[in-house]
């Protein structure tokens, strides 16, 4: 592939990495992101007094009418594709509350050169959805396990759905979705008394667990650096209670720094935005399920390219747009620094 139909920023960063929120609707109220049930706010205002009173307004969902059709997130899919993207992650809000997600996975698997198409899920529509996903041509997904206790796991997400949550999990593997991953944000105080039990449940299971640290993206505001569990800490966790052997990178770009147990399948991923930042190297870019373009998970600006869709831009009009915005990509985020800004929008709206 020439230089000329590649997406570069002006850091030397090629992106191959394209997110599609396909909504900012969830059916969850996951603490980090749309904090809604009682205990959220307790735990908010019992630790941190940071949270508003009464609890933070939820967005106003995007009218039906400004998310981008599959007809038009299939052409920017294969327009990226053309200009060097060869992974696409499908994200929400939950992406399986989209009606006949199925159709829209079969148009992107259709994509030639593609190498790569995969969701994020949080599972609990999966079991609706897993055959005909699978039929379509998706074979990798992740799932959102914050918990592996029914009460805590209810008061994270808001709602009393573990046990659906892990038969998704065992139907995934049943169906042969490979690899399948269980994604742990890691809140201190919360949910980091879990952490063995969770790669435990990994080991046992022959799934990919990958533990994120927390990140500024909650709609209630109440993100402090103390909630963070750093990566390292984890970490050390995990190695005194396993014998892990370090792997290689999935490719140059990955997000997660990778542990095999040494005695089972299964295996660890730590990523660590917070205390040990990847900026250098991120090839992502994301857009949002009501068509807007961000070149970072944090950037305080959007890029309307719906509009672009819409008044009938070509699609060279439309890739000299995208690599304009590409070129300034940020080189790096702020997070915890005094001149840090969160984004407007939660993750939920951004797409994971």
């Amino acid at each position: 592939m020439s230089q000329a139909r590649e997406l570069i920023d002006a850091q030397g960063r090629v992106l191959r990495d394209l997110r599609v929120s396909l909504t900012d609707r969830c059916n969850f109220r996951c603490l980090y992101c749309l904090p809604e049930s009682e205990a959220a706010r307790n735990f908010y205002r019992g630790h941190w007094a940071k949270m508003p009173n009464p609890a933070p307004i939820l967005q106003q969902w995007a009218p039906k009418a400004q998310l981008l059709s599959f007809e038009e997130i299939e052409r920017v899919a294969r327009l990226a594709v053309q200009w060097g993207i060869r992974k696409i992650r499908l994200t929400g809000g939950e992406p399986l509350l989209r009606h006949e997600v199925e159709n829209l996975v079969a148009r992107l698997a259709a994509i030639p050169q593609m190498s790569d198409l995969a969701m994020t899920s949080n599972g609990f529509l999966f079991p609706q959805k897993a055959l005909a996903l699978r039929a379509a041509g998706l074979r990798r997904i992740s799932f959102s396990l914050d918990s592996l206790d029914r009460d805590n796991f209810k008061k994270i997400t808001g709602r009393d759905l573990l046990r659906e949550v892990l038969q998704s999990i065992g139907l995934a593997q049943d169906l042969g979705f490979h690899p399948v991953k269980v994604n742990a944000v890691i809140i201190r105080g919360i949910n980091d008394h879990e952490i063995e039990a969770l790669a435990q449940f990994a080991r046992d299971r022959g799934l990919c667990c990958r533990f994120i640290e927390f990140m500024p993206l909650d709609s209630a505001r109440a993100w402090l650096k103390e909630m963070v569990v750093p990566a390292r800490e984890i970490l050390a966790r995990l190695q005194a209670r396993f014998h892990l052997q370090a792997l290689p990178p999935d490719n140059p770009s990955a997000t997660a720094k990778r542990w095999a147990f040494a005695d089972a399948p299964g295996t660890l991923g730590l990523i660590a935005p917070v205390t040990e930042p990847f900026c250098g190297h991120c090839n992502r870019i994301r857009l949002t399920a009501d068509g807007k373009i961000r070149t970072c998970l944090f950037s305080v600006t959007e890029h309307d390219l719906r509009s672009r869709l819409r008044r009938g831009d070509s699609d060279d009009e439309i890739a000299q747009w995208l690599k304009g915005l590409v070129w300034h990509k940020e080189p790096r985020h702020h997070i915890g620094e005094p001149e840090f800004v969160p984004p407007s929008r939660t993750m939920s709206c951004i797409g994971g």
